[in-house]
């Protein structure tokens, strides 16, 4: 097959102001931002993709591609996939710069490469990678501190009967066991048996506050505990609420590299690895999670970015849910994928358009860009 050269990589740094404050357990966000990456063949195939929610660390972000990533990978063969994150992968050696600053440009690259690869093949990635299934269940992220989108009963009234998501990722740990209890029981009432609930305490509780959690709201139906304990001795803690809690556990989206997931494995962590991609150095770095997930009998999730995530999850026969969030806390997904389908009993169908398949939005785009 005739090489898919590359020969110009473009990075676009974008931010949205949200329409409210959202808090979770000890953070808040009023902005989201984002990059996009186009990548351009010899052949005029143009990979395109968006990673990342980096508001602070954009402009950094957008000066390693431009000036580490894109003189490396211009000239290689884009079908050589393992090649072209190899040779990026330097960018995350430098001691002296938080990593995932280079985690996240990779990223962005890497999702390109692939779209242009899916492209050029005439295949989604979700077949590409695997095509496990043709539609994957969706849930939102909410429950947030502050009830920024209205009271629990009408947040899940609309992620059910308006936007017909499959359930909902609610926010603990920022309250005492006791109240937070209270708001998951509220959420379980609101929204029915059949609605799948998880929730997720962004690293707050310590491992008795969330094994007290766990023994309040054990009989609620929850799918998944989300990072439960605190982060400086987490793999400790979270097979400690594992093991007491009788919930099952999640974590990962704080991991940088598919072997620091292996350890959660390893230890007895965790039943769902939430990997993100776009964090962790793209698609490339989260198969390979995958793929070390199916020997520990571990099941892959993804934290948000269903751009990417949901033809991951789709691609592996352990994959669980993609997930998203209310339009107001995340405009990008509603506003830049212009093809987005509705979903039908809570699950979205993968589009059949080559590579991502997205038709991003060029007029949202560079009415929101940061570099114009």
């Amino acid at each position: 097959m005739t090489p898919l050269k590359i020969i110009d990589i473009e990075a676009i740094p974008i931010r949205a102001p949200l329409a409210r404050e959202f808090k979770g357990s000890f953070y808040h966000m009023t902005h989201r931002a984002t990059i996009v990456v186009r990548l351009t063949t010899d052949q005029g195939i143009v990979g395109e993709a968006y990673v990342g929610d980096e508001d602070a660390t954009a402009a950094e972000i957008l000066a390693l591609i431009q000036n580490e990533i894109a003189p490396v990978v211009t000239g290689m063969d884009a079908m050589a996939t393992e090649k072209c994150w190899a040779a990026m992968y330097p960018a995350t050696f430098d001691i002296l710069r938080d990593r995932r600053i280079g985690l996240v440009a990779l990223a962005g690259v890497d999702s390109a490469v692939w779209d242009a690869v899916g492209k050029a093949l005439g295949q989604p990635l979700w077949r590409l990678w695997g095509g496990a299934r043709d539609r994957v269940p969706m849930t939102a992220i909410g429950g947030y501190y502050g009830e920024p989108l209205g009271p629990i009963a009408e947040e899940i009234a609309y992620y059910r009967d308006e936007l017909g998501l499959a359930g909902m990722k609610f926010k603990v740990g920022g309250r005492s066991p006791a109240v937070d209890a209270e708001r998951v029981a509220a959420a379980r009432e609101a929204a029915g048996p059949d609605f799948v609930l998880c929730i997720d305490a962004n690293q707050g509780y310590t491992v008795p506050e969330a094994v007290d959690l766990c023994n309040r709201v054990r009989d609620l139906g929850i799918r998944w505990f989300e990072e439960p304990v605190r982060w400086h001795n987490d793999r400790r803690g979270l097979r400690d609420v594992r093991s007491i809690g009788g919930i099952p556990v999640a974590a990962g989206q704080t991991e940088l590299t598919p072997s620091g997931c292996r350890d959660l494995m390893e230890t007895g962590s965790i039943d769902v690895c939430n990997f993100d991609a776009s964090w962790s150095g793209g698609p490339t770095a989260w198969r390979r999670t995958a793929a070390v997930a199916t020997t520990y009998d571990v099941e892959m999730g993804h934290h948000e970015e269903p751009q990417v995530s949901t033809h991951l999850i789709a691609s592996v026969p352990h994959g669980t849910f993609a997930e998203c969030f209310h339009p107001d806390r995340d405009p990008f997904w509603w506003s830049i994928v212009g093809n987005r389908p509705r979903l039908v009993d809570g699950h979205l169908e993968l589009p059949t358009g080559p590579g991502f398949g997205w038709e991003l939005d060029w007029d949202y785009i560079n009415r929101h860009r940061l570099d114009a």
